[in-house]
C-alpha cells in the first residue's frame, strides 16, 4: 500500500462503463488510494447511476461543484473516464457558458501537481475548452480522433499516450493502461 493517503477522483455520470469504473474501485484501493467518485448532485445528498453495459448501478455522494481550490490541490489524479459520462457532464442549463464539469476540469488542468487522464470519449468534456489540449499529444477512441484534431491535439495512433500531467487512453478496454501508468506516476514522486 505504498501510496497510502493519495486520492484519485473520477468523474461520473449514467452510462458509464462497468468494467473499467469496477476495474479502478479494486486497482487504485489496492495501492491503497482513497478513489472518490465526483459528479454534479443537483442539490441531492446522493445521486444512483445505471451503467451502460450491464445497467449496475452506482451510488454516488460527492459532487465536484464548490470545491474549494485546497480540496482539489488534495488529489493526486482526476479521471475523465469513457463512455457517455463526459456527454452527460457537458450538459449546461446555460448554452452560452461552459458546463460546470468542464469548468472544474480547466481548474484541474490549471493545477500542474495533479495528473489529468482521459479515456475514450472522456475527450468530449474537453471540447467546450480546446486550448487545454491543443498542441499535446494524445490518443481517443477511434470515433473521435477528428474530435481532437479539431480541438487543435496532437492525435497519436497508441493505447496510451503520457504528456507531463495529462494521460490519456484509447478505449475503456485500456482503463489498466490509464491505471497503471497513474500508479506509476504517483509512485515516482
Amino acid at each position: 500500500m505504498k501510496l497510502q493517503g493519495q486520492k484519485v477522483g473520477v468523474l461520473i455520470e449514467s452510462d458509464f462503463y462497468e468494467d473499467e469504473i469496477f476495474y479502478y474501485k479494486h486497482r487504485f484501493v489496492e495501492e491503497g488510494i482513497e478513489l472518490h467518485f465526483l459528479t454534479r448532485l443537483w442539490g441531492q445528498p446522493s445521486l444512483s447511476f445505471l451503467g451502460h453495459e450491464y445497467r449496475a448501478p452506482l451510488t454516488v455522494h460527492e459532487t465536484f461543484e464548490g470545491m474549494s481550490d485546497e480540496e482539489l490541490r488534495s488529489y493526486a489524479a482526476i479521471i475523465v473516464p469513457s463512455g457517455i459520462v463526459s456527454d452527460r457532464l457537458r450538459y449546461t442549463e446555460d448554452p452560452e457558458k461552459i458546463p460546470p464539469a468542464t469548468t472544474f476540469l480547466k481548474r484541474a488542468f490549471a493545477e500542474p501537481g495533479i495528473i489529468k487522464g482521459i479515456i475514450c470519449h472522456g475527450m468530449w468534456l474537453v471540447a467546450p475548452a480546446p486550448e487545454l489540449v491543443r498542441g499535446r499529444p494524445v490518443t481517443v477512441h477511434n470515433n473521435l480522433i477528428s474530435d481532437a484534431k479539431n480541438m487543435g491535439a496532437l492525435y497519436t495512433n497508441q493505447d496510451l499516450v503520457i504528456d507531463g500531467d495529462l494521460t490519456t487512453a484509447r478505449t475503456g478496454g485500456h482503463c489498466h493502461l490509464l491505471a497503471r501508468s497513474i500508479i506509476d506516476q504517483l509512485a515516482a514522486r
